[in-house]
């Protein structure tokens, strides 16, 4: 049997991962960008992320994902990840943290 998952600290392993994504077009990370809707994750290390792009034409939709694969993938407790787009609710700049809206000027 394998040992079971801190969902906390996993939760919390993953954001750290999210933050070093970056749209290639926008200067601050997915996270702050306020994309990542949720993150679900259970004991035996199954994540899953439910997340919506800036637009649904936007020129980065595979390649951010396969960024948020990569890199939390490469966490030792993700034994699966599930990155799933959605567009409900549709993104607006208000989803940003106060740390992304100063730093693209919206405060």
């Amino acid at each position: 049997m394998s040992e079971k998952v801190d969902i906390d600290a996993l939760k919390t392993d993953v954001i750290g991962k999210l933050k070093t994504v970056y749209d290639p077009e926008i200067p601050v990370d997915i996270y702050e960008l306020g994309l990542i809707y949720e993150i679900n994750s259970d004991a035996d290390g199954n994540v899953q992320i439910i997340m919506t792009l800036t637009s649904p034409n936007c020129p980065a939709a595979e390649e951010i994902p396969a960024d948020i694969n990569t890199k939390v993938k490469s966490l030792e407790q993700v034994k699966s990840l599930d990155v799933q787009i959605t567009f409900d609710p549709p993104w607006d700049k208000d989803m940003m943290s106060e740390e992304a809206q100063l730093e693209l000027g919206f405060l």
